[in-house]
């Protein structure tokens, strides 16, 4: 398996339909900045890249003006994936450092990163880099209340670029940008309008696993409970009936003593082999007895990234913290499998 900061990392873009990760590519592939970047699509007619071609490779692949690769997926995104990198080992196209691929507007975006973590061929090769999720800022509220795959593309995300805010009401846009921080408050959230500036690094680049972007990531991690707290502060005024994502939530699980590993992945592992599909996104700051610095771990649903250990901690708050998005599933069931493993220690009752 390839080591984490060296694989290439898949940035997977999703969002419901309409809400403008088609537009967001197109923006992002125009950047200099992404001139070695390769991109999955199903359709190169649906991201409307003719006037950026600079040359047509064949059938499936073309070559941007920016130096990006753009290529069709045929068939399934494991085969896709596989044949590109082949592509790229005989030099048939450029030596292309991350990969991009744009989900439909209707897709459960789990098996995509399923396919990323799972499949064996392809854990030589990629990672799991950033989830970036497209919402609409006119009906992003609707689409959460209404439609589960917007909610579950929400939850799993990264990064979430919130569009159309030109036109959004601002009351709006403001309960949006609530319910997103109560679903998700792991996710960075960015605006973007028509002629804004963005920033193709920070969407796509910067992750955990990037080692020029790692700290950032760490602090804004460790940064989330009081995020959390700030989000849901009015919450008491909008009471959750009949809506999508009303069945997930995001919690925290704090711990102020080093933590046994192997305890740890014992009871991470059974807890979701047992829970696994109600438990979209697992993302934990660990502190181990006689590692110097954190492990970082995160899953999606069933399956966990390889650990990660980083040489130090970000700031002097070394408390272990494991953060959940789960779904219909309540923190005292996780506490108290939890509390079978005696040499975790018991939690700090601290909601994220």
């Amino acid at each position: 398996m390839a080591d984490e900061t060296t694989a290439i990392p898949v940035n997977v873009i999703t969002g419901f339909l309409g809400s403008g990760k088609t537009t967001l590519l197109q923006r992002l592939l125009a950047s200099p900045a992404l001139a070695d970047t390769a991109v999955l699509v199903n359709e190169f007619g649906e991201v409307g890249l003719d006037h950026h071609l600079l040359r047509r490779l064949d059938s499936e692949v073309v070559l941007l003006q920016s130096g990006c690769l753009c290529c069709t997926i045929r068939g399934d995104l494991s085969a896709a994936m596989r044949d590109l990198y082949s592509r790229r080992e005989r030099g048939q196209v450029p030596a292309f450092r991350r990969l991009a691929v744009e989900t439909t507007g209707l897709a459960d975006p789990v098996p995509i990163l399923s396919t990323v973590m799972a499949e064996p061929v392809l854990r030589h090769h990629f990672r799991l880099g950033n989830v970036v999720t497209t919402v609409d800022a006119v009906n992003g509220l609707t689409h959460l209340e209404r439609h589960e795959e917007s909610a579950k593309q929400a939850a799993v995300a990264d990064r979430i670029v919130i569009t159309k805010t030109d036109i959004a009401d601002d009351h709006d846009l403001v309960e949006l940008r609530r319910r997103l921080a109560l679903l998700n408050p792991a996710a960075a959230q960015l605006q973007t309008a028509p002629g804004a500036a963005l920033d193709p690094d920070l969407i796509l680049a910067r992750d955990l696993y990037d080692l020029n972007g790692r700290a950032e990531e760490v602090r804004r991690w460790l940064m989330i409970e009081s995020e959390r707290a700030h989000a849901a502060a009015s919450h008491h005024h909008h009471p959750d009936v009949n809506r999508h994502d009303a069945s997930i939530h995001a919690f925290c699980l704090r711990f102020d003593r080093p933590l046994d590993w192997t305890a740890f992945g014992i009871w991470l592992t059974m807890l979701l082999h047992a829970h696994g599909a109600d438990i979209l996104r697992v993302k934990a700051m660990l502190n181990i007895a006689e590692s110097p610095g954190p492990v970082v771990v995160h899953g999606v649903q069933h399956l966990v990234h390889p650990p990660d250990h980083l040489p130090q901690w970000p700031d002097d708050d070394h408390n272990s913290r494991i953060v959940f998005i789960a779904r219909g599933l309540s923190r005292e069931v996780i506490e108290r499998s939890l509390a079978a493993f005696a040499r975790l220690g018991a939690p700090v009752a601290e909601t994220v």
